[in-house]
């Protein structure tokens, strides 16, 4: 009888990622249930969603700031960080978190509108294919660079009626701490400037998986709208 085949390292970093994926995509779900409402400050809101984090999901580790924005805060980037806000009843909202679960890094975007407002509603829902699209594109294509991605995400924003916000289009994401370089803002993001195939491995030659990020802005309204998940995977 043979022994089982064991999974190559490769496959349980994959499947470690998908996990911690899920689990964020989780704690998102008990966010929109449980916390985000009107009347509470993006400050009380973040805090609420750090201990719902710890409590319910046993969360203790955060790899990067927990942004929540909403109203003209959504415009911004991530660099930024505006002056606190409290939600409104018919207001649009983005929470972007990097929860880690066993060491192991998610990094999950998710958009929230509070009424019924048509353009906001559409802004939101325009996220899902644009991700979609990207992420078809960058599978037929995985040798493609940051730099390329990042053009299709600007290019797929202004085919559906509006701007890309952000300044990068994704990053990499790992085991924690993932791979880093001091002072290296370009080669380990999809951003301008990033010429190199994001399929090429890392130091140690593993494989490298990346999250897409989408940000969408409307300036003239003064809103914008955000999701990001695993690129690489899923």
């Amino acid at each position: 009888m043979r022994p089982p085949k064991l999974p190559s390292p490769a496959d349980s970093r994959a499947a470690s990622l998908l996990q911690a994926e899920a689990q964020a995509e989780r704690l998102f779900d008990a966010i929109e249930q449980n916390l985000i409402r009107p009347g509470i400050s993006e400050s009380a809101l973040s805090e609420a969603i750090y201990a719902l984090a710890e409590d319910e999901f046993g969360v203790k580790q955060h790899w990067h700031k927990r942004v929540v924005r909403s109203g003209p805060n959504t415009l911004l980037t991530y660099a930024a960080n505006p002056a606190d806000r409290v939600i409104e009843a018919d207001d649009i909202l983005f929470v972007d978190l990097g929860p880690v679960f066993e060491e192991w890094e998610a990094d999950f975007g998710r958009t929230f509108v509070l009424g019924d407002d048509p353009v906001k509603q559409k802004l939101r829902d325009d996220l899902a294919p644009i991700f979609a699209a990207a992420k078809s594109a960058y599978r037929a294509k995985p040798d493609m660079t940051g730099a390329a991605l990042y053009k299709l995400a600007c290019d797929l924003a202004t085919t559906a009626g509006w701007e890309f916000g952000g300044t990068i289009a994704g990053h990499l994401v790992g085991q924690f701490p993932h791979e880093a370089i001091p002072g290296d803002k370009i080669t380990l993001y999809i951003t301008p400037g990033n010429d190199r195939p994001l399929n090429l491995p890392d130091a140690g030659g593993n494989e490298r998986h990346w999250i897409l990020e989408i940000h969408l802005v409307d300036r003239t309204r003064g809103i914008g709208a955000f999701s990001e998940s695993l690129l690489t995977l899923g």
